[in-house]
């Protein structure tokens, strides 16, 4: 039976999570939107205290080097603001009962770290989505290699943006090496990350079928930084984009199977938005969160509290907009959390994982629009972050695939469909 309640044994660690989003991450906010692709040095204490929880085994929280298919191995990475590994810790499925595990800590953790700030949790060392990447297909032996590194994902190309079927960076087995071909652009933390999960096809003609993902290292000769993004928003991370000419990457740095199937076909590189859309869906309900909270008190200083005991059309216009705004984060807060149980329950949640995503992106772009009207000029303004959360909101519904994908697979899902049959 499912239980969407927040477990007891993950309160402390969303406490901590919270004070860090709020007394660390917050003060720093705007010094590093203004000093755009500056690297924020305060995060590497967060980072040793991060490994240091991880070190002695003493954390509960859910991380992308410490969440195993396994269910043999225990989850031992402790984090006070985790950002990747949802979906990595999967188990089968329970007959009796019910397991909340490192999916649910991982999203909760990640909600109440972009109550803080989106771009600095996105640039927290070894804690990228990369490293979902790898926590997802990896073997045993990549991810004790890979497991205390930082992974940056290369997915998005000029011409393959939300189709990521349409991938044309090639990857030729010579020898012991695969050679790689080809360009990457919005890479979130491609230039602080060591490494670099680069998605490819083995073979054009098959289509989706031959795309694998390969781990790079950012020192190899045939990796080339060609520019970083100015951005709208989450500035305070970087976005790079990559060209591969010739780049030789051991064989062994493949991930997953590299026999090209024609069953089970793109579904192992897929399995990586299993892992990171309830990710992504949690980083937008956080700063929903955020948005929210502090229009609440906004508002509150005018004289304008909601009356939860009132229906909408019997208090002021403000009012009632805002306990809308409130429903709709608990819609987007439960999808997020029914995606994440069900990982950790051993259930299929690539459909759930996608209606999570859609949901709350949405939301999120919507609420801080919305709270930055309810704000008036001191929404607009820079004297509260409402206006840089408006900006940040945008790229939740997009990276990690954009709305109207989400919808597609969503209905494909449900309709029983292929994506050859539904485009």
């Amino acid at each position: 039976m499912i239980n969407l309640e927040v477990p007891r044994k993950l309160i402390p660690l969303l406490h901590q999570t919270r004070g860090f989003a709020e007394e660390v991450m917050r003060p720093i906010s705007r010094k590093y939107d203004r000093a755009e692709h500056s690297y924020p040095i305060e995060l590497d204490l967060v980072s040793a205290v991060i490994d240091g929880l991880t070190d002695s085994g003493t954390g509960q929280g859910a991380g992308a080097a410490g969440a195993t298919r396994s269910q043999d191995v225990p989850v031992e990475i402790a984090e006070i603001a985790g950002v990747a590994g949802v979906g990595a810790g999967r188990r089968e499925p329970r007959a009796n009962g019910n397991r909340n595990g490192t999916n649910l800590s991982s999203v909760l953790s990640v909600m109440e770290t972009c109550r803080g700030d989106v771009g600095l949790a996105l640039s927290i060392p070894r804690q990228g989505l990369g490293n979902a990447a790898i926590a997802a297909v990896a073997n045993a032996e990549q991810k004790a290699r890979y497991g205390r590194r930082w992974a940056a994902m290369a997915i998005t190309e000029p011409d393959a943006g939300s189709d990521s079927g349409a991938i044309r960076t090639t990857a030729v087995k010579d020898g012991d090496d695969y050679v790689l071909n080809g360009e990457k652009i919005f890479v979130t933390a491609g230039e602080r990350a060591e490494l670099v999960v680069v998605w490819a096809t083995l073979d054009r003609s098959l289509g989706k079928k031959a795309i694998k993902s390969f781990v790079v290292e950012r020192s190899n000769p045939g990796f080339t930084l060609v520019r970083l993004e100015h951005k709208l928003g989450i500035r305070a991370s970087d976005t790079a984009s990559f060209h591969l000419d010739n780049c030789r990457v051991p064989a062994r740095d493949l991930l997953g199977d590299p026999e090209i199937s024609t069953e089970t076909g793109f579904g192992g590189a897929m399995a990586t938005f299993d892992n990171t859309r309830p990710l992504v869906a949690a980083m937008a309900v956080g700063l929903t969160r955020a948005c929210l909270d502090t229009t609440t008190e906004l508002l509150a200083r005018a004289g304008v509290t909601v009356d939860w005991d009132r229906p909408p059309l019997s208090q002021s216009a403000a009012a009632a907009r805002l306990a809308e705004l409130e429903a709709e984060y608990q819609a987007a807060y439960l999808l997020m959390m029914r995606a994440a149980w069900m990982a950790d329950n051993g259930r299929p949640n690539s459909m759930e994982a996608s209606m999570a995503k859609a949901k709350a992106g949405r939301t999120c772009v919507d609420v801080a629009l919305a709270c930055v009207e309810l704000g008036g000029p001191t929404g607009y303004a820079e004297t509260e972050l409402l206006e840089k959360w408006a900006r940040d909101a945008k790229i939740l519904d997009i990276f990690e695939g954009t709305q109207q994908i989400q919808l597609l697979v969503v209905a494909r899902r449900l309709l029983g469909l292929t994506s050859a049959e539904l485009k």
